[in-house]
């Protein structure tokens, strides 16, 4: 390849899940999931270059949160997982600007390791597919491989089963970050203390794909809300104020602490925005859909 870049700038999106349900504790601590996952259109930036004389990849991030564990961060995880795949001996520089939230559920981390992938992917020529960038990605974290994808789906097991699906009609989504985040790992052990709720993620897709707002009300769960609220009651009142402004679609998202809205109301959400922003809430106002 006569011109192969050196350096690509990257846009890596959040996601919420409309549905979460756990399915069971596996035999190597995972837990099976069935959740149903749309794109969300806020994003951080990445650039990722060769370094061509450096010994080490190097990561810079805006975020002081992320840059405390740098050596251990995704990012760098996701660099190693395609140099033990493909056995490259490139270095990369990455730079990474934040606009997701930390410890949300809205899946910066797990993003922003599809994107370093997809970029040493193009940066060096590799030819992987999307199958294969799945699958490494997989052993990083259960959400990696939707973000390899990005396309709205039910994804199910450990993240290995995706299943695309086709909503009537983008929402917009508006996603709140409470005062302080939580971590995945205490919410799924606080999880095991509960029972799991039924399994709608068959309602919820065929709500989706049919644009019944009142069913998909009806059906939207998320097996980790309770054990997160346990560890941080006031989401309960995050996700019932989005509900009395006039939005039914309100949920917390992934294993939180973010809480959302959807509506395919642009002025009501945009009024709510407005109005939660006056009130000190750190608020993302996008799309459930990605258009480049």
């Amino acid at each position: 390849m006569l011109f192969r870049p050196r350096r690509l700038i990257l846009k890596s999106y959040a996601k919420i899940n409309v549905s979460l349900h756990l399915d069971g504790r596996r035999e190597d601590a995972y837990h099976n999931l069935d959740m149903v996952v749309l794109p969300f259109s806020i994003h951080d930036v990445i650039e990722v270059a060769i370094a061509p004389r450096a010994d080490h990849t190097k990561i810079v991030c805006d975020d002081a949160t992320l840059m405390k564990n740098h050596r251990d961060n995704l990012c760098t995880r996701a660099v190693e997982a395609m140099r033990n795949h493909f056995g490259f001996k490139e270095q990369f520089s990455i730079s990474i600007h934040k606009e997701i939230p930390f410890a949300a559920g809205l899946g910066g981390g797990s993003s922003n390791a599809a994107v370093v992938m997809k970029a040493i992917n193009q940066l060096l020529n590799l030819g992987a597919s999307q199958e294969t960038l799945e699958a490494i990605g997989l052993t990083l974290g259960a959400d990696v491989p939707f973000f390899i994808r990005l396309k709205p789906a039910r994804v199910q097991g450990i993240g290995e089963i995706l299943t695309e699906i086709h909503p009537d009609h983008e929402y917009y989504c508006l996603a709140i970050r409470p005062e302080r985040g939580l971590k995945t790992a205490d919410v799924f052990v606080e999880s095991d203390k509960h029972e799991p709720q039924e399994n709608t993620a068959d309602a919820v897709v065929e709500a989706l794909e049919k644009g019944d707002d009142l069913a998909l009300a009806n059906a939207m769960r998320n097996d980790l809300y309770a054990p997160a609220c346990a560890l941080y009651p006031e989401l309960v009142a995050v996700v019932a104020e989005l509900k009395r402004m006039g939005f039914p679609l309100a949920a917390m998202t992934g294993s939180g602490s973010a809480c959302f809205a959807l509506s395919t109301d642009k002025a009501a959400i945009q009024k709510a925005e407005a109005k939660l922003i006056d009130r000190g809430y750190d608020v993302y106002l996008g799309k459930t859909t990605i258009k480049e």
